[in-house]
């Protein structure tokens, strides 16, 4: 009769919180590769070595100032002070002792008022002896050049007020956006676009992971066409990797090209060679293919910019003055003109400069 013999309460109830664990904990193949393979301590953080060098001195020390990081998006910043969090409170204690806000979308002072002081003015809840655990918590404000003047003016006296129990870390793309008085309580750091070479090793190795076959440059034009940016390499990969488990065929560059909206090579040697002539029909019909090919004219712009500065026929005043009209027709862009009408006015000005001497 003990086949029917019912469970205790106990015995039930862990039964049950290992079946909610179990179900809350997110299935791999899910998780976005971004997230998969985010750097999960300071050592794993790709390139910024003069960066990862200090945090780790201050990790030792359990002396951390607070710290402003700034640069190109996709170069590790908020990766590296998660990384630093975890080394630093363990995986457990970093629920209670961190507080990441995304500024962009809490940014007004209300959030500051609230959020950042209740939790900046809270007591340090219990350390874990396995880690280095130092007598504060961090508050990490990512995208905090998107806050109001008056929020950062808020904060500058909130960090004033508890630094004591609490160090604060900001994340932002450009560094001027922040006001002085709250830049000048941080240490800065900026972070540079990742190396090539470490970029496409990176990229290689999640590659390598997924099981992901490339061919030969492949990755490289993933690398090159996110202009340093390893996040958006990274979920390139992962849309890429549906076409190829869909059709069985390695992945190739011209498939990243067309995957990621690049203008071919052929299309932007034919506007260049298309400036060398004063025909305006013949102008306004390569203009015409481009739009009716679906090609951004943000794209087109960017790709042919590119091409123009490393050209070897035109002079230095030739390469300002067609700089010049880019700028002004991309501001145009912005503003949400016409982008037939704008090509077709780039290219009869870059006609006319290419056509004199």
């Amino acid at each position: 009769m003990d086949f029917f013999k019912k469970p205790n309460a106990d015995q039930s109830q862990a039964a049950k919180n290992g079946k909610a664990a179990e179900a809350a904990k997110p299935d791999d193949r899910l998780v976005p590769w971004v997230e998969k393979y985010r750097p999960k301590n300071i050592d794993d953080i790709t390139a910024q070595e003069e960066v990862v060098q200090v945090l780790r001195k201050s990790l030792e020390t359990k002396n951390l100032p607070h710290l402003l990081f700034y640069g190109p998006p996709g170069t590790g910043k908020t990766s590296t002070i998660l990384a630093l969090t975890r080394d630093m409170y363990g995986p457990e204690a970093v629920k209670t002792r961190v507080l990441e806000l995304n500024a962009s979308d809490e940014r007004g002072i209300s959030v500051v008022r609230e959020k950042v002081k209740t939790f900046a003015r809270a007591v340090v809840s219990q350390a874990d002896p396995r880690y280095p655990s130092p007598p504060y918590k961090i508050v990490i404000l990512d995208e905090a050049d998107s806050m109001t003047t008056d929020a950062q003016a808020a904060l500058r006296r909130i960090i004033e007020k508890y630094s004591r129990i609490t160090r604060f870390c900001l994340i932002c793309n450009y560094v001027s956006r922040i006001i002085e008085p709250l830049a000048s309580r941080c240490t800065k750091f900026r972070f540079k676009s990742l190396p090539h070479d470490q970029a496409v090793a990176r990229v290689e190795h999640v590659a390598k992971l997924e099981s992901v076959a490339c061919r030969d440059g492949a990755v490289e034009a993933l690398v090159d066409c996110a202009a340093g940016d390893l996040r958006r390499s990274i979920m390139s990969l992962q849309s890429a990797a549906r076409m190829v488990h869909g059709g069985g065929e390695p992945l190739d560059a011209d498939m990243v090209a067309e995957l990621v909206g690049v203008v071919p090579a052929a299309v932007i040697e034919g506007l260049r060679a298309a400036w060398n002539s004063a025909d305006s029909n013949a102008l306004r019909t390569i203009v015409n293919e481009l739009i009716y090919s679906g090609y951004p004219a943000s794209q087109v712009l960017a790709q042919l910019h590119d091409r123009t500065m490393e050209d070897q026929q035109l002079g230095s005043l030739q390469k300002a003055k067609i700089a010049l009209v880019m700028a002004t027709v991309d501001k145009s862009l912005c503003d949400g003109a016409d982008e037939q009408l704008q090509l077709l006015d780039l290219m009869m000005q870059a006609s006319q400069i290419a056509q004199r001497a």
